[in-house]
């Protein structure tokens, strides 16, 4: 399964990355090109241990299952799948260069990966492994939802 944690992945979704212009649309969901890459860094700064959220009730009962059947099934996610609060991002314009590096600047960082207790707000634990293989199916989800 592909991984930010390989270099090769890494540099695929920064070209993919800078493909994207303000005239990109969702082919779903809510977002807009510049709410996607805001959340994009802020889902990278939790990966990356910047940023912490508390374990949600349901995540601690039933996280763990869900996690192994994304996980372990080399697909990509669905459509507008659920996120936190603290990841929703209600400005609708910004600087989209900036936007791109300060992802790109996130992205980068997975080459020196070293979060080894990360604990995702509903999935639980994850190992280096899995924050490389969910980190990546994330990034190509909210990607493929601006058809870059």
């Amino acid at each position: 399964m592909k991984s930010v944690l390989d270099n090769a992945i890494r540099e695929e979704l920064i070209q993919r990355i800078h493909s994207l212009t303000p005239q990109h649309t969702a082919q779903w969901g809510k977002m807009n090109v510049h709410q996607m890459l805001e959340h994009c860094a802020r889902c990278d700064d939790m990966y990356l241990g910047a940023l912490h959220i508390k374990r949600v009730l349901i995540g601690r009962l039933i996280g763990r299952m869900f996690k192994n059947k994304i996980l372990n099934k080399d697909l990509p996610f669905g459509k507008s799948s659920p996120t936190a609060q603290v990841l929703m991002i209600a400005e609708t314009n910004a600087n989209m260069d900036q936007q791109k590096e300060s992802w790109l600047k996130r992205i980068e960082q997975y080459n020196n990966y070293s979060n080894n207790k990360f604990i995702h707000p509903f999935f639980g634990p994850m190992t280096k492994e899995e924050v490389g293989v969910f980190a990546y199916k994330h990034a190509d989800h909210h990607l493929r939802q601006f058809g870059a």
